[in-house]
């Protein structure tokens, strides 16, 4: 495995390469980026990950000097799971000079997490874009565990025409069903004990909406009032159409719950998928 660390490397070594699969990372890597690894071994001859913090997705007031970072624990894990490459840029490589043109994503980015996290996606979609310019993969692999973020990313491969596929996969969770995360490593040890609350919290919505339940704000509520009464601090708890975020209607079938919610100083997010015959 190489690590590459400037860009006109990164593109000299590619170009040797017949078929480029992408797993773009922001370090501190669990099961799940494994996870992704291995699909991305599927598309393509070679499995490029890149590991970078993007500052322009954090808000001021968020944890971008904090966030967790362990580049030689990550290039090890990488290694064994048959990576190729990793794109390990400094900040000055991808940002040589103040980030002036941005990306502006379609006004779904403005709800769910980006009611919450004013910026993010625009701050996502522009890193992303640069980094499918750089690198020109014919495939790049996302984890559902950020819904959202797939489906903005997939809108923005679709409507800028980008040559590749965006491909999902599927959110890894540990025994007890918490979706693994990066962050999870700030919870304490009884923080992690509850922390499966807020994925009882959805699979109750989801199962609601199987057994023919359309009542879908009384389930939303119910949902954030549970978590509540837990101390949890909710963002938001909501169904809606799967391919388009846009809100459900009583006879969509193929919907999606989204959750976010803090419990102590740490937050979390996660989605259930639900298909609900009419």
């Amino acid at each position: 495995m190489e690590v590459i660390t400037d860009i006109r490397s990164l593109r000299r070594r590619l170009k040797r390469q017949a078929s480029i699969a992408f797993v773009p990372t922001m370090g501190s890597l669990h099961e799940g980026h494994l996870s992704l690894v291995r699909i991305a071994q599927q598309k393509a001859g070679c499995v490029v990950a890149s590991i970078f913090v993007n500052r322009l997705q954090f808000a001021p007031t968020e944890d971008f000097d904090q966030y967790p970072r362990a580049l030689a624990d990550d290039c090890r894990l990488l290694k064994d799971g048959g990576v190729d490459i990793v794109f390990a840029p400094e900040e000055k490589a991808l940002y040589p000079s103040p980030q002036e043109f941005m990306l502006e994503p379609p006004p779904i980015a403005n709800t769910l997490e980006g009611e919450f996290r004013t910026g993010f996606f625009r701050g996502v979609a522009t890193l992303v874009l640069k980094l499918f310019n750089i690198v020109q993969p014919q495939a790049a692999v996302f984890g559902k565990k950020d819904y959202q973020q797939l489906h903005i990313i997939r809108e923005l491969v679709r409507q800028l025409n980008l040559p590749l596929d965006i491909v999902a996969g599927d959110t890894v969770r540990a025994s007890d069903n918490l979706a693994l995360s990066s962050r999870n490593r700030y919870l304490s040890n009884e923080e992690r004990a509850k922390a499966v609350r807020l994925y009882q919290a959805l699979s109750q919505i989801k199962q609601g909406i199987e057994a023919g339940n359309r009542n879908f704000h009384e389930m939303e509520e119910k949902a954030k009032e549970s978590l509540r009464s837990y101390d949890w601090e909710v963002d938001y708890i909501a169904v809606r159409q799967r391919d388009t975020l846009a809100s459900v209607q009583a006879d969509d079938e193929d919907m999606v719950v989204l959750g976010a919610a803090r419990l102590g100083k740490t937050r979390l997010i996660d989605n259930l998928e639900v298909a609900a015959g009419i």
